[in-house]
């Protein structure tokens, strides 16, 4: 798991995990899990998936060759709303790109630290024992 800057500004964290690193065969298993974590997580709510590839070919936009899929599970762990700004770091998002012989798992860091962690977790969760 790799901590870093996406264009010198977003925290984000990085996993990429081998196809043999997981029970896991699809982007769509791999969304499926994380819709599991995020149901059962106190206080974080599942909103939606959406297929960014789907949506990328749609509009004619470019795409990399090597992404096979491309899946955001989009979900919110607000507990307080102290002020209108922080509406611009909410929803949270967890991507997950299938590589072909690998899947990158990715999400913006959270301002709150347990937000991160439960991510953290679920992402790890995600290679075999």
């Amino acid at each position: 798991m790799k901590q870093l800057n996406f264009q010198e500004k977003y925290p984000i964290t990085v996993l990429d995990i081998k196809k043999s690193e997981t029970q896991y065969e699809s982007a769509e298993q791999i969304a499926d899990y994380f819709k599991r974590c995020i149901e059962e997580a106190p206080r974080v709510s599942y909103i939606t998936m959406f297929d960014h590839l789907a949506h990328s070919r749609e509009i004619e936009g470019d795409v990399a060759p090597d992404i096979q899929a491309a899946i955001n599970v989009v979900f919110c762990f607000g507990r307080a709303l102290p002020n209108p700004f922080v509406l611009a770091v909410r929803p949270r998002s967890i991507g997950i790109a299938d590589m072909g012989d690998h899947f990158v798992v990715s999400f913006m860091d959270a301002p709150q630290a347990p937000a991160n962690e439960a991510m953290r977790a679920w992402a790890l969760a995600l290679r075999n024992s």
